[in-house]
């Protein structure tokens, strides 16, 4: 059973950078395609980035060009680098498996517990 730890998440300025980790546990990490997502309070969910295993991304149109998902397989760690942070990405932000190599809408196996982002402005 994997599990998936979030961290890096606090409370920034507007314009500012944090950097999200996620770790994940048991094997065939570099299999799956990862993501992000997030939950503003009052909000349903919503995807924010992935990465397939072979290194393609697809990002939210609101933060294309701000925010960057990474891997590295040999550290099952899934990064996302926010810039420009705005107070509207005040949100949870959760990290998640996918169920195959690519990236399959709305098709994820597992979740993280999520880290809590807030952009003042």
């Amino acid at each position: 059973q994997v599990q998936l730890v979030e961290s890096g998440g606090g409370l920034v300025q507007a314009g500012g950078s944090l950097r999200l980790s996620c770790a994940a546990s048991g094997s065939g990490f570099s299999f799956f395609a990862m993501g992000w997502h997030r939950q503003a309070a009052g909000r349903a969910r919503e995807f924010v980035a992935a990465m397939t295993s072979g290194g393609t991304t697809s990002y939210l149109d609101s933060v294309k060009g701000r925010f960057t998902i990474s891997r590295d397989n040999a550290k099952n760690t899934v990064y996302l680098q926010m810039n420009s942070l705005k107070p509207e990405d005040t949100a949870v932000y959760y990290c998640a498996r996918g169920v195959s190599p690519d990236y399959i809408r709305g098709l994820w196996g597992a979740w993280g517990q999520g880290t809590q982002v807030t952009v003042s402005s």
